[in-house]
């Protein structure tokens, strides 16, 4: 299989995937910003990850116990991106959609 078959023929793979991969670390991002930065701050980068990531960070923090603090939302809606992404790559491998390394 030639690199760009690998690329253009797994397409409706390989871009949820990596658009989840940018969700999840972008959400990292905005976990270790949130220690350092107050919550209405003006810099570009928070407000950029807080941007890619609200749509995520709302829903979890609608079914995670008010118990957990908001600083910590962040992290636990990276854990159902990785949930998310394994169900993805299962859903994917399972239909035979997921490109395979070739040896040599």
């Amino acid at each position: 299989m030639g690199s760009s078959e690998y690329w253009w023929g797994y397409l409706h793979f390989h871009v949820p995937n990596y658009a989840l991969s940018l969700v999840f670390y972008c959400l990292f991002g905005r976990l270790l910003l949130s220690f350092f930065l107050p919550p209405n701050t003006r810099n570009y980068i928070y407000r950029s990850f807080y941007w890619l990531t609200e749509w995520i960070v709302r829903p979890a923090a609608f079914i995670t116990p008010r118990a957990m603090p908001p600083v910590l939302l962040p992290a636990v809606a990276a854990f159902w991106i990785i949930v998310l992404r394994f169900g993805f790559y299962a859903l994917m491998f399972s239909w035979g959609q997921v490109p395979r390394a070739q040896a040599g």
